[in-house]
């Protein structure tokens, strides 16, 4: 999402529109938070304007994250989250960065392995990109 023009939410070169993958994937990590807290729920949201969906999916990520880092139960198996809502949310991911190219606003390349990965860290202020294949 980095770098994304504003317009990129609304490209339909593919099925979806960003903005409508985005919020799918805010909805898999809502399930996802449900599932480890016992109470799973599934919901469909209506895509938000495209900065309101980006602090949506990284609201509901953060969530996730911290719940699981707490000291509280996690209700369901970690790779049943993992193989679920997890997994599927990271096909998406792939698809927007696959519309980013379509769009005309291609991602540069970037060697995960190397990233400067932090405990915690799953908010918008991510560190700049590292090595580049």
């Amino acid at each position: 999402m980095r770098g994304a023009p504003v317009e990129f939410a609304g490209f339909s070169g593919a099925g979806k529109t960003p903005a409508e993958i985005l919020a799918h994937v805010g909805d898999l990590f809502e399930w996802a938070l449900s599932m480890a807290q016992g109470k799973q729920k599934w919901k469909n949201s209506t895509p938000l304007a495209w900065e309101e969906e980006k602090a949506r999916f990284f609201a509901t990520l953060t969530a996730f994250d911290e719940y699981l880092g707490s000291s509280e139960t996690v209700h369901a198996p970690a790779e049943k989250l993992f193989q679920g809502p997890v997994a599927d949310a990271l096909t998406h991911v792939g698809q927007i960065a696959m519309m980013r190219r379509l769009s005309g606003a291609p991602l540069r390349g970037e060697n995960y392995y190397v990233a400067p990965v932090e405990t915690g860290r799953v908010g918008a202020d991510q560190a700049s990109p590292g090595q580049e294949f």
